[in-house]
C-alpha cells in the first residue's frame, strides 16, 4: 500500500509541475485519490530530506484545514517558495512526520502507516500555532520578571541582616562561627535568642575560665553575661529589647570569639552544656512543683469579695432579728411526691447560682424544693441571702450540719478519722513529706475540703432526709441550664445511683483512683469499670436503706484507716460503695471539665443540661477559664445590694 501511495505521490508531481516548483529540501504536492482533481477528497503531502538523506514524510487532509489556509501559486522569486514550503513542513508537530519507511517490512509499513492516519486526525492550523507561541513567550516573560524579583527581595533581606550582624566574629571562611544570620521580621525574636544563646556560651566559659584560673577572663565573662540578662529583663521579643541591646549582643559576640580561642575545648564545652542542661531541667522540675502549690492556694483561698458578702449577711441577719425566726414550709420539705434537691456548700454565692439557674430552668418552680446544708460558720449568711432573696415560688431549706447530733465519731468512721492526730500532722505539719518536695498529685489531697464532713455528708442521705423517697444531689459548682424533672421518671432499674459515667477509652476507670496492688481492692473489683463523676447525681433512698449503702461505706472506710486502699476523697469511696449498683445516664445531662480543660466542645456545653466547673478553676475565681465564665456568671445577681457592697463584678 505504502508503494502504491508513492507512487500515486510520483504521478501526481509530473501531472502538477507546471503550477508547482519544488525546491531542493522540500515539496508540497497537491494529488487526487479515488476521484478527479477538485472533487470531494484532497491530501496535502509534505516531504523533505533530512540531513542523513532520509525522506520525511507528513499529511494532512484538506477537510481538516483552516480556513484561514490561503493557497496561492507561487511565485517565480525560488527563495519565498522555498521559505514557504519549509515553514509549511516545520508547522507540523514533529510526530506527525514520517521517516522513510523502505527498510521496513510489509506488516511494519502497514502497521506504521496505520498510526500515522490516527495521528493525522488532530492538527493545528498556523494560526493556533502562532497564538500558542505568543502564550508560551509571554509565559517565560513572566517567569523571569517574577524570579528577577524574588532574587532582589532574598539580596535586599541577606544585606539588612547582614549589615546588622556586622561586627560578629567570623571564621577564615567568613561564616559566622557559632551564630546564623536571620531575615528581619518585625515580630522576630532572633535577636532575643541570639542573646540568650550567648548567655549560655558565656556561662559555659566561664565555668571553663574559672578551673583553669583564668580570673581576668572570668571575671569579663561573668560580667557580659549579666549585663546581657539585665539587658533581656523580661522581654519575650526583639522589640521589647532595649535600644541597646542589640550593640550589646555585638560586644558579647566579640568577646564570645576571644574565649574561644582560649578555652574553646570540645569534650569540656560538651560536659559544661550537659550540665547546664540538667541543672535547667532541676530547676524546670521545681518551678512546675511551686506552680502546682501556688494553684492550689489560690483555688482554696476565698477572695476578699467573697470573704466579705457571708460577713454581711450574718450581720444583718442577727441585727434584723431573723435569727428568731422560723420561715420553713415543713409540710413541702417532706412531701416525696415534689422535686427534692440536695446541696450542701459553704459557699453562699456558689449556692445561689445553683438555685437560681435551677428554678429558671423549672418548668414548675413552685414543685420544687432545695435542702441546703452548711456549716455553723456560714449558717446565718446563707439563711439571710434566700430570705432576702426568695427563688420564685420554690421552697428553701437552710440547715446546720452541727445540728445532725446523731452525726459523731461513734457512727462515722471518718468523722472518727478526721479527728485523728495523724490526719490532722497529715494536714498541718509543715515539714510533712507531701509538702513542695512531693508534686501536685498529692497536694490537692491535702485540700481543706477532705476535713469538712459537708464532704462526706453524701453517704448518709437517707439519715438526713428520711421521709423522702428520691433525692437529686448537686455540687455547688454546677451550673443548671435545662429543666431537671425528667431524672424523677428515669427508671433506674433497681441501681441506687444515677450517674454519668466518666471513663473514655482507658481514662477514668478505677485503676485511676484504688490501687490495685492492694488484694483488698484488685480481689473485690476490676480495673476496667468505669469510673461516674458526682456533682449531679439521682439516688433512689428506698433502695439505697435495702441495700444498706452507708454501712457498705463504713466498712470500707475503716478498713482505708491507713489510706492504704485509696488517698482521701469521696469519689474512691463512692465508686466502692455503689460499685454494680450504678445506672448510666445519658452524657447530656452532666458536662463535666470547665474547671479544668479549656478545651472542651462548646456546643456540648450549650446542650447540656448541667455543667460542672469539677477542678482547681473555679468560675467565682479569678483562675477561671475566660470563655467558661458567661454560663455561671448570667445566674449570679449582680444589682444585690450585698453584691454590689462587697464589689462582687
Amino acid at each position: 500500500m505504502v508503494i502504491q501511495f508513492l507512487h500515486t505521490v510520483q504521478q501526481s508531481m509530473k501531472a502538477i509541475s507546471e503550477d508547482l516548483r519544488p525546491s531542493m529540501t522540500a515539496t508540497s504536492v497537491i494529488t487526487q485519490r479515488n476521484k478527479t482533481f477538485f472533487q470531494i477528497e484532497f491530501t496535502v503531502l509534505l516531504m523533505r530530506s533530512d540531513a542523513s538523506g532520509h525522506i520525511q514524510l507528513a499529511r494532512l487532509k484538506m477537510r481538516d484545514l483552516s480556513d484561514s489556509w490561503i493557497w496561492e501559486k507561487p511565485t517565480n522569486e525560488n527563495n519565498e517558495q522555498q521559505m514557504g514550503s519549509q515553514e509549511l513542513v516545520e508547522s507540523f508537530p514533529t510526530d506527525l512526520r514520517l521517516k522513510d519507511t523502505s527498510n521496513l517490512s510489509i506488516d511494519e509499513k502497514i502497521s506504521k502507516e496505520n498510526r500515522v492516519k490516527s495521528t493525522h486526525s488532530v492538527s493545528l492550523t498556523p494560526m493556533k500555532i502562532k497564538r500558542r507561541m505568543m502564550r508560551q513567550e509571554r509565559r517565560k516573560a513572566r517567569a523571569a520578571e517574577l524570579i528577577q524579583q524574588d532574587k532582589e527581595a532574598e539580596n535586599h533581606i541577606i544585606s539588612a541582616a547582614i549589615e546588622r550582624s556586622e561586627g560578629f566574629p567570623t571564621t577564615k571562611k567568613g561564616k559566622y562561627s557559632i551564630w546564623r544570620i536571620e531575615y528581619e521580621n518585625p515580630n522576630s525574636d532572633s535577636t532575643l535568642k541570639l542573646m540568650r544563646d550567648q548567655i549560655i556560651m558565656a556561662k559555659a566559659y566561664s565555668n571553663i575560665a574559672k578551673s583553669m584560673n583564668k580570673t581576668v577572663l572570668y571575671s569579663m565573662l561573668v560580667k557580659h553575661f549579666k549585663e546581657s540578662e539585665q539587658a533581656i529583663g523580661e522581654a519575650n521579643s526583639d522589640a521589647e529589647l532595649p535600644p541597646g541591646a542589640f550593640d550589646q549582643a555585638k560586644a558579647m559576640g566579640h568577646f564570645l570569639s576571644d574565649a574561644k580561642d582560649q578555652l574553646y575545648d570540645c569534650p569540656l564545652v560538651a560536659r559544661k552544656l550537659r550540665a547546664t542542661l540538667q541543672s535547667t531541667e532541676d530547676n524546670v522540675n521545681v518551678q512546675k512543683k511551686r506552680s502546682a502549690f501556688l494553684i492550689q492556694l489560690a483555688a482554696k483561698t476565698v477572695p476578699r469579695q467573697l470573704h466579705c458578702l457571708p460577713l454581711q449577711l450574718a450581720a444583718d441577719y442577727y441585727l434584723q432579728g431573723y435569727h428568731k425566726k422560723v420561715i420553713v414550709d415543713k409540710q413541702k420539705a417532706e412531701d416525696p411526691s415534689l422535686y427534692h434537691y440536695a446541696i450542701f456548700s459553704d459557699n453562699v454565692l456558689a449556692t445561689s447560682v445553683v438555685v437560681n439557674s435551677t428554678v429558671q430552668n423549672a418548668k414548675d418552680p413552685e414543685k420544687h424544693v432545695f435542702h441546703i446544708v452548711t456549716d455553723k460558720l456560714n449558717f446565718a449568711a446563707m439563711r439571710m441571702w434566700f430570705i432576702v432573696n426568695p427563688p420564685a415560688k420554690a421552697t428553701i431549706e437552710v440547715q446546720n450540719i452541727d445540728d445532725f447530733k446523731w452525726l459523731n465519731s461513734s457512727y462515722c468512721s471518718v468523722l472518727r478519722q478526721l479527728e485523728s492526730n495523724r490526719i490532722k500532722e497529715y494536714y498541718f505539719k509543715a515539714n510533712h513529706p507531701s509538702s513542695l518536695s512531693v508534686g501536685s498529685d498529692n497536694l490537692k489531697y491535702r485540700n481543706p475540703k477532705y476535713l469538712s464532713m459537708l464532704n462526706h455528708l453524701r453517704f448518709y442521705l437517707p439519715e438526713v432526709y428520711p421521709k423522702l423517697d428520691k433525692i437529686l444531689f448537686l455540687d455547688d459548682d454546677i451550673v443548671v441550664q435545662k429543666d431537671l424533672t425528667p431524672l424523677w421518671s428515669v427508671d433506674l432499674q433497681g441501681m441506687v445511683n444515677g450517674a454519668v459515667e466518666t471513663c473514655k477509652e482507658s481514662f477514668h476507670r478505677f485503676d485511676k483512683y484504688l490501687n490495685f496492688s492492694n488484694p483488698l481492692i484488685s480481689k473485690n473489683f476490676s480495673p476496667e469499670a468505669c469510673g461516674w463523676a458526682y456533682g449531679m447525681n439521682m439516688f433512689d433512698l428506698i433502695e439505697w436503706k435495702k441495700r444498706n449503702i452507708t454501712g457498705i461505706y463504713h466498712r470500707w472506710q475503716d478498713m482505708n484507716e491507713e489510706r492504704t486502699l485509696w488517698k482521701l476523697g469521696t469519689l474512691p469511696p463512692g465508686l466502692i460503695t455503689f460499685y454494680n449498683l450504678t445506672y448510666p445516664l445519658d452524657r447530656g445531662w452532666h458536662v463535666l471539665g470547665l474547671g479544668y480543660d479549656p478545651a472542651l466542645n462548646l456546643t456540648e456545653i450549650e446542650n447540656a443540661a448541667v455543667i460542672h466547673y469539677n477542678g482547681n478553676y473555679k468560675p467565682w475565681l479569678n483562675l477561671a477559664v475566660s470563655k467558661y465564665q458567661s454560663y455561671w456568671s448570667r445566674y449570679v445577681m449582680f444589682d444585690n445590694p450585698y453584691i454590689r457592697v462587697c464589689n462582687l463584678s
